[in-house]
């Protein structure tokens, strides 16, 4: 018999696939394996609404996204890579890189693997083909979408077109305003004046500006100016507020759609513009790097830092190069990667970086945290901490914002805590973290993140109650602001904590990060 090109055979039995069959083995083959499912199960609406979910969605990434549906408990058990890849049409090993590598960008991907998943259009950071968020019968909302704005002094609502600002790259902004204005009317606020409270897009631009702003996307060798990159850089500035107020999730979207656009228009401003361009996209870069590292999601920060480094690079930013490597050791930390840590620092300490003064004293402070964790004498970590106090003493204040405008004295003494206990030193770093939170001025955010280590430093230092105590204090901030890094922290100290398993202090924070 003549077999022709069409023809195509399950590559588990041999048998001859149906035409309908997009995937690599016979129905019998996948139940046989106890896969069962052809098709995606419906579920329910409520299946969206998991933490797990959320979390997942909130990264942008795709794959996550369907690492959180396979994993979900509503299946009753985690469904394989070679099921929901089958559904897809991909392989167990492309699904494997789409989950485990950087967020996919092709649109028509993400449509299709939205699509087939039936994922709900108003949950995703695109747009699917027909399905605007005012057309569902069940949306409240109006379809037609406004931008808020000072025009004048006065704050109100302008309206936009949602077709020319996608047409302009702006969809990721979209995205942002859509589930802003959702909240609005969820919540049965009318449209008027813009509440203090209400997220903005646009707080202080006046009408001239906000017409400058539309015209440099439609036409970015032409309008895209110095003006433009100021404003990119205030909804920078406004979206490193958000993330330390309420954390990565809240700012991860409209910082997204700044780079969005910056890497769409930056091969056509001018010359003497694309500099400046770059210079604010190498530090939203460096700042989304940061947002997946509190995510706990190290592929994609990693991505985020080398597009940072490539910017900074392309913009003659040396700081900007230094910094991220100080940031890329920081992360090695986070990992408990020594070698790395003290490699990464040395290369942003001896390299032609030009670096502020407070950088220069926390590569400093990262270079001695590397020596501890290598194990080198504690005379050598000592006098790597003492230069880094007495530069701080002359150091005045950072010039540039982006780089570490927080670092003082609450910071420095935070990051000798953190010296001391990788020293093996935790009463002394328990102490210091005692100091830097009395009456510091750190974001929600990041104070759960440091009392958190405080925890582990209590929990080395032999005091099982004290531990427990601060890590529940700082597992109800990890958890309003979703931080995945502060979490992780936790779970350490609860494995310092086993010996004192039976006090009911122990036993209380182990069982909340069960939950």
């Amino acid at each position: 018999m003549r077999v022709t090109s069409a023809e195509r055979y399950c590559n588990r039995c041999g048998s001859r696939l149906a035409r309908d069959n997009s995937g690599a083995r016979c129905a019998a083959c996948l139940r046989a394996d106890g896969d069962g499912l052809l098709k995606p199960p419906t579920v329910p609406a409520s299946f969206w609404d998991s933490d797990q979910l959320r979390d997942a969605l909130a990264t942008w990434h795709i794959g996550r996204v369907i690492y959180a549906y396979r994993t979900h408990p509503h299946h009753g058990r985690t469904l394989s890579q070679e099921t929901v890849g089958n559904w897809l049409g991909l392989t167990q090993a492309q699904l494997s890189r789409i989950e485990n590598g950087r967020a996919p960008e092709e649109l028509t991907k993400l449509i299709r693997y939205a699509q087939i998943l039936g994922i709900p259009a108003s949950v995703l950071w695109f747009a699917l083909p027909d399905q605007r968020a005012g057309d569902s019968p069940h949306s409240p909302w109006p379809d037609a979408l406004t931008i808020s704005a000072v025009v004048n002094g006065r704050p109100v609502l302008l309206p936009i077109d949602r077709a020319a600002a996608s047409a302009a790259g702006l969809e990721d902004l979209i995205a942002d305003l859509v589930a802003n204005q959702r909240r609005d009317w969820d919540a049965d606020t009318a449209p008027g004046p813009v509440s203090p409270k209400t997220p903005n897009a646009l707080t202080t631009l006046d009408v001239e500006e906000l017409e400058h702003v539309a015209s440099a996307l439609n036409d970015a060798r032409r309008y895209l100016d110095e003006s433009v990159v100021a404003f990119f850089r205030t909804q920078l500035s406004q979206c490193k507020a958000t993330d330390g107020r309420a954390g990565p999730g809240k700012a991860l979207p409209l910082v997204l759609g700044i780079l969005g656009a910056i890497q769409q228009h930056v091969a056509e401003v001018k010359p003497h513009v694309r500099g400046p361009l770059l210079g604010v996209g190498a530090e939203g870069a460096e700042f989304v790097g940061w947002l997946y590292r509190d995510l706990h999601d190290s592929s994609a920060a990693s991505f985020w830092y080398d597009r940072a480094m490539e910017w900074a690079q392309a913009a003659n930013d040396t700081a900007m190069q230094g910094y991220v490597l100080l940031k890329k050791s920081q992360m090695a930390y986070e990992d408990r990667d020594a070698y790395r840590v003290a490699a990464l620092a040395t290369a942003a300490s001896q390299g032609p970086w030009q670096l502020p003064p407070r950088v220069r004293v926390e590569v400093l402070q990262q270079e001695a945290r590397g020596l501890a964790m290598l194990g080198e004498p504690i005379t050598m970590v000592e006098r790597a901490m003492d230069e880094a106090r007495r530069l701080f003493a002359v150091a005045q204040p950072n010039d540039r914002p982006e780089f570490g405008t927080y670092f003082d004295d609450s910071a420095l003494l935070l990051r000798e805590a953190s010296c001391d206990i990788e020293a093996g030193r935790p009463s002394r770093a328990v102490t210091r973290f005692d100091e830097a939170l009395r009456g510091s001025g750190l974001s929600r955010r990041d104070e759960g993140y440091f009392r958190a280590r405080r925890a582990f430093a209590c929990a080395l230092s032999g005091e099982p109650d004290a531990a427990a105590n601060e890590g529940l204090n700082a597992l109800s901030i990890a958890v309003a602001v979703r931080s995945e890094r502060t979490v992780r922290e936790l779970r350490r100290t609860v494995k310092v904590l086993e010996p004192w398993n039976s006090r009911p202090a122990a036993r209380q924070l182990r069982e909340a990060l069960r939950s």
